[in-house]
């Protein structure tokens, strides 16, 4: 899970302002009606991020899972991973992406499984769609002795300018130079919080590029309307900009920013 609705701050890496609020569940609940689309179009993570974020932990929980972008990066690095995500779409495609992984339905704030039964607690896009004050408790119990936390999101790097611009139609307000304290606070019963950002860039089509914002919130709850023009401006800014006019392909730069802290 990830991305804006209008109650986020900031949009597409930011806590959201409540939660539990019911135009916000509304929204994170939305991805279902893309689950395809956004499993098409996301980027995975880096090898080095994910390796960093879970560091010795041997079994691992991937909270708020989605389409198993972050569960597949799990697997390749030989670890046993179990999926819990409350959107049903989103774990059918996860089990097509990667057969094998048990599948949850279920959400941060009453986690569906035993006491100190997992090494780490891992959420790629989804920390800020959990209850913290709920969420943080239901980790503590499920996770072992200085189990991990850790909370991983793919930022586009708008320090290309034809995505800064893109961001604007988007309506993403996101500073990707933002210091973590603004949108990763965990506190007790967790230790400090360590920070580790990897650089990369994917290769993709402008297909799939407009693919990407198709997968997210903000898009998936506007109108007809509001979705044909935010591709109408997206199509004419890829066809002018003087970065990428006439390019097939594009190389969208990312940040991926990892946060851990361990049980104390």
């Amino acid at each position: 899970m990830n991305e804006a609705s209008a109650n986020e701050v900031p949009a597409e890496t930011g806590l959201v302002v409540d939660p539990g609020d019911p135009a916000t569940m509304t929204s994170a609940r939305s991805f279902g009606a893309a689950a395809s689309v956004y499993h098409e179009a996301r980027p995975g993570y880096p090898v080095a991020a994910v390796e960093w974020l879970i560091g010795d932990a041997v079994r691992v929980l991937d909270l708020g899972a989605g389409t198993g972008k972050l569960t597949a990066a799990l697997v390749a690095l030989d670890r046993e991973v179990i999926a819990v995500d409350p959107v049903e779409e989103m774990l059918e495609e996860l089990e097509v992406a990667v057969p094998g992984v048990p599948r949850i339905l279920g959400i941060a704030e009453d986690i569906p499984i035993e006491d100190r039964a997992v090494d780490a607690v891992v959420a790629g896009q989804a920390w800020h769609w959990f209850q913290p004050d709920r969420a943080i408790p239901e980790i503590a119990r499920v996770l072992r002795p200085r189990g991990i936390l850790g909370l991983v999101w793919n930022s586009r790097d708008t320090r290309a300018e034809w995505l800064r611009e893109a961001g604007d139609i988007m309506h993403e307000r996101h500073d990707a130079s933002a210091t973590f304290e603004s949108y990763v606070q965990i506190g007790p019963p967790f230790g400090a919080v360590e920070e580790h950002t990897v650089e990369w860039t994917e290769r993709m089509s402008r297909v799939r590029f407009l693919d990407l914002v198709r997968s997210r919130s903000y898009f998936i709850t506007s109108t007809e309307a509001e979705q044909r023009a935010t591709i109408a401006a997206l199509e004419t800014l890829l066809t002018t900009h003087p970065e990428i006019a006439g390019a097939e392909e594009l190389d969208v730069p990312y940040l991926t920013r990892c946060f851990r802290a361990r049980l104390d």
